[in-house]
C-alpha cells in the first residue's frame, strides 16, 4: 500500500474550495482527505464550506419580489 504525503493545515486551506469544486488532481485530493480526517480544525472548515457552498446555490435560485426587482431596475437606470 503506497503511504500518502501528509500536509499542513496551511497547504489544506490552500486547496480547499478547489477541493470542494472537485478541481484537484487524485494525488493532491487524497493528501487534503488525509488531512481533513485527522484535523478537526480543517474538518470543520470544510464543513463550513460546504454548507455555504450549498446555501448559496439554494438562495441563487430563489425568485425575488416584484418591488425589489423594480428598486434594482431603477437604481441601474441611474448609471
Amino acid at each position: 500500500m503506497k503511504k500518502t504525503k501528509t500536509i499542513g493545515c496551511e497547504e489544506a486551506l490552500k486547496h480547499l474550495l478547489a477541493y470542494l469544486d472537485q478541481e484537484l488532481g487524485s494525488a493532491k485530493r487524497r493528501e487534503l482527505e488525509q488531512h481533513i480526517e485527522i484535523c478537526r480544525s480543517c474538518f470543520s472548515r470544510a464543513e463550513f464550506e460546504k454548507l455555504l457552498k450549498t446555501q448559496l446555490r439554494e438562495a441563487g435560485r430563489e425568485m425575488v419580489g416584484a418591488s425589489l426587482e423594480k428598486r434594482i431596475k431603477t437604481l441601474l437606470g441611474r448609471f
